[in-house]
């Protein structure tokens, strides 16, 4: 199960993870015009976790999600 929700300057995703037992905790993308952020509640360590993404590297992290094992770089043609 997904939410999506349209803020000022992000549109928030929240994933919940609504699978098999033990379930995770849910995670919050936000996506703003030069970055996205990942979070995530650690129980382990009672804090929440973020990583945060350029545009490149979530470019970069979609083609991935589709090629083979390998090391790719995009060229720029213009």
């Amino acid at each position: 199960m997904f939410t999506i929700e349209h803020e000022f300057d992000a549109t928030i995703v929240t994933l919940v993870d609504d699978g098999e037992l033990p379930l995770i905790e849910d995670i919050t993308l936000s996506a703003f015009a030069s970055c996205v952020t990942v979070e995530q509640f650690d129980e382990r360590t009672q804090t929440m976790q973020k990583i945060t993404l350029s545009m490149a590297q979530l470019r970069d992290l979609q083609a991935a999600l589709d090629l083979p094992e390998g090391s790719y770089q995009f060229i720029d043609d213009t």
